[in-house]
């Protein structure tokens, strides 16, 4: 492999999440869908602190470079810049909006007198409650300042002059965090923590508060499960997650102005002189604007009600019209019906003897689960597999799990090493002796309420000699091998398999271009991700760039890909949308001469997507299909409004076209015109 360079994968999250605030900073983004963004970058950043910041620490105390050039220190400056332009977005751009539609939101703000009263019922009737207080001087109390939690460090100083520092919870977890009071022509919107503040005395009677401050404290999420058998892995997960709030600190966030003397006493009683000390707003958890208590039509996102995508006559069933063609679902745009439609078919059909699938991440009240174990209620073979260590969605997994495995469904658990992270469906059907699979081929997870925000793309087929490989891919789950032989990578001619044939197709197909482009013919790659980090693809992608083929990438998140350097990207240009809906697919696209060959599928180009998990991936064979996929790819890649450009210096950098284009509104309605095509023709 040639000396390349690369982007460090956490300063191009950073990155990532600047593309977020930009979102928030844009005027022409509706100004309660602004404050919507805002809550995004805050629980993005949360995340970050949670599970990368650990590991930049960790790689900190081994590394003896100093400066900015540490990706640890560089960290802590980008993100030191971005909560600045945080705080300035608010103060210069949402609160003045705001208050010009007379709505006075109370940020860092003195309770007025007219509503006064009513901010001391809400103490008084709801919030009183949940207060619980904690000394920090008193050192033989038990406390522990629990993950993302808040709390107010209030300072007090008694009639002779002693000071004290009282910690007191609030309870942001169980009561709302933000409320709104009408008041004249006027909406009041107040943070609980200022309902608390405002009643400090009642709590302190005898005593002078001579400050208030705002604090939170991140602790590492990570998780150390070791192999278990089936029965003991659930235990051995539930036991982790209780573990996972008591991670040591990652962040100490602190309002600015603390007197250094009380912050030190908070350090060493809280046990967290390890943690990033990092001076915030005045308010933190700021993802909780993702529930601000002001609903207006006129200032969010028109609606874009879901398409009838794949209408079914009274005497037709999904399954036969599958029969007949591939069906392809372009969730959020189009209905998740078809989808939901597929497991009920399945469960009640007299002909379907087996369902095989893989759960990532499920729904809290999943109608895709009940489906199933309404199946094996019905007598099926149902086998799921479902993934237990999606991070932040294991409690959720093992509930769903536990429920179907009373019900009779076979539950198979993958191995602590490798997860499980395709996201597929087979059915098997048997008419008259004669057996046959649909099958069900996603970019996203099986999950109904994701599929209301992220864009996903998903295959309904009977394609046979594909689903006869889909059911060797759940054979070799359900015997919990730890890796896949070689021989077993021939097996799969249809399908792209991590662990078995995935990279290897990937990098054939782009050598592929290369040589077509060596050849002197047209040559391109287009490809959509979340995530670029795999250092052998990537290298492979560059070595495309300087063979002269056009590669043209859609890199929502981590990009570790650097564009634009001569004698190694010149020819790669990347970009990043970012809009009212998530970008979710996995799409590949390859010029082939003109006979484009188009793949889809549930892989980033991650090292943990690419050697650590089973990943799916699928070519879409439908003429048809396949050119609406293309003709979204390039609705996509002819963004100008919601896309960037990312620059050889990480930057985004936005596109100054003379024709704007929004590509998910233009997907919108090329999509409905194509729905009110189908519903103009008759069916056979």
């Amino acid at each position: 492999m040639e000396e390349y360079s690369y982007f460090n994968r956490d300063l191009s999250w950073l990155s990532f999440n600047e593309r977020v605030l930009m979102e928030a900073e844009n005027p022409a983004v509706p100004l309660l869908e602004r404050i919507h963004f805002l809550s995004i970058y805050s629980s993005n950043l949360d995340e970050f602190y949670r599970v990368r910041m650990p590991v930049l620490m960790a790689i900190d105390n081994f590394d003896d470079r100093s400066g900015l050039e540490n990706p640890y220190f560089k960290a802590k400056f980008l993100i030191d810049q971005q909560q600045k332009r945080f705080g300035h977005i608010l103060a210069n751009g949402i609160l003045p909006a705001l208050e010009k539609e007379n709505i006075h939101w109370l940020y860092n703000h003195d309770i007025p007198e007219s509503v006064a009263n009513d901010i001391s019922n809400l103490f008084f009737n709801e919030v009183l409650a949940y207060i619980h207080l904690f000394s920090v001087d008193q050192e033989n109390d038990v406390f522990f300042a629990e993950n993302n939690k808040l709390y107010q460090a209030v300072i007090l100083t008694d009639a002779a002059g002693g000071e004290r520092l009282e910690l007191i919870t609030i309870p942001s977890d169980i009561l709302p965090r933000l409320y709104v009071i009408h008041s004249e022509e006027k909406k009041i919107v107040v943070f609980l923590d200022d309902i608390i503040k405002h009643n400090l005395a009642y709590l302190f009677p005898d005593e002078q508060i001579t400050g208030v401050f705002n604090i939170k404290i991140t602790r590492n999420a990570e998780l150390n499960i070791k192999d278990e058998i089936d029965e003991d892995i659930t235990a051995a997960l539930e036991e982790e997650l209780r573990k996972r709030d008591l991670g040591y600190a990652t962040r100490f966030l602190c309002q600015p102005g603390i007197p250094l003397r009380h912050l030190y006493r908070i350090i060493y009683t809280l046990n967290l002189s390890k943690a990033s000390v990092v001076e915030g707003g005045f308010y933190h958890n700021l993802k909780d604007l993702g529930s601000f208590p002001v609903q207006d039509t006129a200032l969010s996102y028109p609606k874009w009600p879901s398409l009838e995508g794949h209408p079914i006559g009274r005497q037709e069933t999904l399954f036969s019209q599958i029969f007949k063609k591939d069906i392809m679902v372009h969730v959020p745009y189009q209905k998740y019906d078809a989808i939901l439609r597929f497991f009920n078919e399945a469960a009640n059909d007299n002909f379907v003897e087996a369902i095989y699938v893989t759960l990532y991440r499920v729904a809290n009240n999943s109608r895709i689960v009940n489906a199933l174990m309404t199946a094996a209620r019905n007598g099926k073979r149902v086998v799921v597999m479902v993934e237990l260590k999606a991070r932040f969605d294991e409690a959720n997994n093992i509930k769903w799990a536990s429920r179907m495995k009373a019900e009779g469904v076979k539950i198979i658990y993958s191995k602590t090493d490798l997860k499980v992270h395709a996201k597929v469906a087979l059915v098997q059907r048997t008419v008259r002796n004669e057996s046959h699979y649909l099958g069900l081929l996603a970019t996203g997870n099986l999950n109904e309420s994701t599929a209301r925000f992220y864009t996903d793309h998903i295959l309904l087929t009977a394609h046979q000699p594909m689903l006869n490989e889909l059911k060797l891919l759940f054979d070799f789950l359900s015997k919990k091998k730890k890796k896949p032989l070689e021989e077993d990578a021939i097996n799969f001619r249809h399908l792209l398999v991590a662990q078995f044939n995935l990279q290897q197709k990937f990098l054939e197909l782009i050598d592929r271009e290369i040589l077509h482009a060596q050849q002197g013919l047209t040559a391109g790659i287009r490809i959509k991700l979340n995530n670029l980090e795999e250092k052998v693809l990537i290298s492979k992608l560059y070595e495309a760039s300087s063979a002269g083929v056009k590669v043209e990438l859609l890199v929502r998140s981590v990009c570790c890909l650097v564009p634009g350097v001569a004698g190694q990207s010149e020819n790669i240009a990347i970009r990043r949308i970012v809009d009212r809906y998530l970008e979710h697919g996995r799409i590949f696209i390859f010029h082939n001469q003109g006979n484009k060959e188009v793949f889809m599928g549930s892989a980033d180009w991650m090292n943990r997507n690419i050697y650590g998990r089973i990943e799916v991936c699928f070519p879409v064979y439908d003429a048809e299909l396949k050119g609406q996929l293309m003709e979204i790819m390039d609705i996509q890649f002819r963004d100008t409004q919601q896309a960037v450009e990312l620059n050889e210096e990480l930057q985004n950098n936005y596109l100054t076209p003379a024709d704007p284009l929004r590509s998910q509104e233009t997907i919108y309605d090329f999509l409905k015109y194509n729905s009110l095509k189908i519903k103009l023709t008759p069916h056979e």
